[in-house]
């Protein structure tokens, strides 16, 4: 594998982990303030990670040229 190849996977991987921390962060920390309990918390901060996690990912490809999911696009 070229280590332009090797890369290019690196900052996928680190890009991804990236996004996870900080929609968790941002996740936990907003429903901490709202003060729901039982399942409609845990659905609520379902909801919330799965949109936080794709507009992180979405704001680093525009800011850093990251492509995650690009399924073949040029």
């Amino acid at each position: 594998m070229e280590s332009a190849e090797v890369k290019k996977w690196v900052i996928f991987f680190l890009g991804i982990l990236c996004a996870i921390i900080i929609a968790n962060a941002l996740s936990n920390l907003i429903m901490a303030y709202s003060g729901m309990n039982g399942w409609v918390n845990f659905v609520v901060s379902f909801v919330l990670y799965a949109v936080l996690f794709f507009a992180i990912l979405y704001l680093l490809e525009k800011l850093l040229g990251i492509e995650f999911f690009g399924f073949g696009r040029t």
